[in-house]
């Protein structure tokens, strides 16, 4: 492919990206191929001679897009939104033209030192403490992870090594601090509540260390499932008692089954009692909110706090990946990630004149994500990142509202949060289980048919549905028409279930056969 023909295909392609935006409406969310469709439509071997643009575009069209699950229609209202605009489209664009594994600052000055940046106009936006600020006398910064998922692994393995140099530090000897490491090693603990994201689990797996979730009650102040301090302290002792040692734990802003927030400022008086214990704060979608003043109490505490957690690709406009951590002290990550082998040297490292993100992450190179972070900001700026959050949130109200006004089919589950609902259905059936199982049926009977696309949850065995608004595309009408779908499932098997037999009733007719 030459200059023209990819200045032909570049045209075609953004049209037909356009194209797609403007009527991803008219698409079935949710894709109805058959496993392995796929594989039946394409050759089992590479072309021998190179194709036209024109063939491999209408590829797209006929057999690629029957199976996208359309995640930026505004009738996705599952799991939490992963955002989209065409500035973090033109990003991409810019990065993919400029590809460089950027693991250090040589590798290509603006990459680095525009992440650098970037990460500070957003701290500054969520109003985190000056310590997670780049230029903070604490060594502080920002770095973009590919995941909240990456970003905890990062943070764990940087626990892990804090907390085994810290109880380690008084052993002169190395082999006998060696000894002393690998013991220790295998008692480390992180203890999480129960409705932390699955992420916490698995980086201990990696990092091996021990993992404990601590189970979370509703909360009868909010009706929510928040970690308390009480409820942690208990678990940190109970833990200490067994002859274990924590060293990290979650905390988090909008956990992922009901968005519940966890109790900031009274953990961080526990955290003076564990200077130990590395305390990461998950905010991967609802940390967004914290662009509007009147969420920014949430995080009352946070400045005792070592780490900090937001997905820009989530619910700020920017395209997957961006998720942005913020460390109160760089040197941690340093010291657990840090290795410098002779091909990596330059002399602007080596003088400490620079970041080397690499000494940040997991992976050794990374790419120019920072571009598409910048070009949403300066295209949405804060007043335009502020309108989309609370445009979201007062969609999301209004379906909420439409729920509780129909008590004689749903019950609000927890309080409607960062455009999140979650309820569950009424029934006649007697006890949890048939309410859960009718709740469940309507649920899946709603994405059957695709017109929208939603998820459930489980919680303190309760099976509820979540609904959530956090499309830039939403509008009241998308929620309205969800609404009336749910209603009409929710009727059709209420109906079918009133004209069921109880199983106690089908039994008999069974042992009577």
């Amino acid at each position: 492919m030459d200059a023209n023909q990819f200045r032909a295909a570049a045209h075609a392609a953004i049209d037909q990206v356009i194209d797609y935006y403007e009527n991803i409406s008219d698409h079935r969310v949710v894709s109805n191929v058959a496993p392995g469709y796929l594989r039946q439509l394409l050759p089992t071997e590479i072309p021998e001679n190179g194709e036209p643009w024109d063939d491999i575009q209408k590829d797209i069209t006929e057999k690629i897009i029957p199976g996208i699950t359309h995640w930026q229609s505004p009738n996705f209202l599952a799991f939490f939104p992963a955002n989209s605009t065409y500035p973090g489209i033109l990003g991409e664009l810019y990065s993919a033209a400029f590809t460089s594994a950027n693991f250090n600052w040589l590798c290509s000055p603006a990459a680095t030192e525009l992440e650098t940046i970037v990460l500070d106009w957003l701290c500054q936006l969520i109003s985190l403490p000056p310590a997670y600020l780049s230029s903070s006398p604490s060594g502080g910064g920002g770095v973009i992870q590919g995941s909240a998922s990456e970003a905890i692994v990062t943070v764990v393995v940087a626990a892990r090594d804090r907390a085994l140099r810290a109880l380690s530090a008084g052993i002169t000897d190395e082999a006998e601090k060696e000894r002393f490491v690998d013991a220790t090693r295998g008692k480390l603990v992180a203890l999480c509540s129960d409705q932390s994201h699955s992420s916490t689990q698995k980086g201990c797996l990696i990092a091996g260390t021990k993992y404990r979730a601590v189970k979370v009650q509703r909360d009868l102040s909010n009706q929510n499932f928040g970690l308390k301090a009480s409820t942690l302290r208990l678990a940190l002792e109970a833990a200490t008692a067994e002859g274990l040692v924590p060293f990290y734990t979650t905390v988090t802003l909008g956990t992922t089954s009901t968005c519940a927030v966890d109790d900031f400022a009274e953990i961080a008086q526990v955290a003076k009692d564990y200077p130990n214990l590395w305390i990461h704060v998950d905010a991967a979608y609802a940390g967004a909110a914290l662009v509007c003043p009147e969420y920014k109490h949430l995080i009352a505490g946070v400045e005792a706090f070592d780490s900090f957690n937001v997905n820009m690709h989530k619910w700020l406009l920017t395209n997957f990946d961006c998720s942005c951590l913020f460390v109160k002290e760089r040197k941690h990550l340093l010291n657990a990630l840090s290795i410098t082998p002779s091909y990596l040297r330059n002399e602007f490292s080596e003088k400490g004149l620079v970041t080397d993100y690499r000494d940040w992450q997991i992976p050794l190179g990374r790419r120019f994500r920072a571009l598409k972070a910048w070009f949403v900001m300066r295209t949405y700026g804060a007043e335009g990142l502020r309108k989309h959050i609370r445009n979201c949130v007062a969609v999301g109200t209004g379906f909420y509202e439409r729920v509780k006004a129909r008590p004689d089919l749903f019950t609000i589950f927890t309080p409607p949060a960062f455009g999140l609902t979650v309820f569950t259905v009424n029934v006649e059936r007697q006890g949890l289980k048939g309410r859960n199982e009718v709740t469940k049926e309507v649920y899946e009977s709603v994405n059957a048919d695709g017109e929208v696309f939603i998820t459930s949850t489980v919680v303190d065995g309760n099976y509820a549905i979540r609904i959530v608004s956090g499309n830039p595309r939403i509008e009241d009408k998308h929620l309205a028409r969800a609404f009336d779908i749910i209603v009409a499932k929710t009727e059709e098997v209420k109906k079918r279930d009133a004209h069921t037999p109880p199983i106690v009733e089908i039994q008999k007719e069974l042992k009577g056969l």
